[in-house]
């Protein structure tokens, strides 16, 4: 059933929300020259597939976990992204593709071994990763492989078209943080 609302829910915010795309895409492209962002995650299955969002930090910046990243790198128009969530809008793609869900376990980097061990062990890797979910609302991110892992299977045992709706709603009206940048190099 979830499958059933990701079609429709990704095909409907493509179509609506495509002024604000472009216009974003825009925005993007005078403010770095690359305006979207692909990189590598791990879905279901554990096989890999190419996430896409909004470029928030200049290109070439190195490509770690979000908790790992350089604050420096994140551009103004990046942390106005980020602030919104506008950066995840393109991901409608990959949840029409099939690749990820509205709702489930955020997608992971192949480098994240503790990360994907820790999710191995609960099965997580059985549904789709997404968007948002119950970690993300309650601002856990992959710092804490363990917690995040656990929270993760909760939201896997707990998931309902109720439930679904609710961590959708719940996102659009700004709950949850998303991943912290916390690292700052010398």
């Amino acid at each position: 059933m979830t499958r059933s609302l990701d079609l429709l829910f990704s095909l409907l915010g493509l179509l609506l929300l495509l002024p604000l795309l472009v216009l974003l895409f825009v925005l993007g492209l005078a403010d770095t020259g690359s305006p979207l962002f692909r990189q590598v995650r791990v879905g279901r299955g554990q096989r890999p597939f190419t996430l896409v969002k909004f470029r928030t930090m200049r290109p070439n910046t190195a490509s770690v976990a979000t908790h790992l990243a350089d604050a420096r790198a994140i551009t103004s128009f990046g942390g106005f992204l980020r602030r919104t969530k506008l950066d995840e809008l393109p991901q409608l793609w990959n949840v029409l593709k099939g690749d990820m869900s509205l709702v489930g376990p955020r997608p992971c980097l192949p480098s994240q071994t503790a990360v994907i061990a820790q999710r191995a062990q609960r099965r997580v890797f059985e549904v789709r990763p997404g968007i948002t979910g119950l970690a993300q609302i309650n601002g856990i991110d992959m710092s804490t492989p363990e917690l995040l892992a656990h929270t993760d299977a909760q939201l896997i045992k707990t998931l309902s078209v109720r439930t679904y709706l609710r961590f959708i709603l719940l996102t659009a009206l700004g709950r949850g943080a998303g991943d912290r940048i916390t690292h700052k190099p010398d």
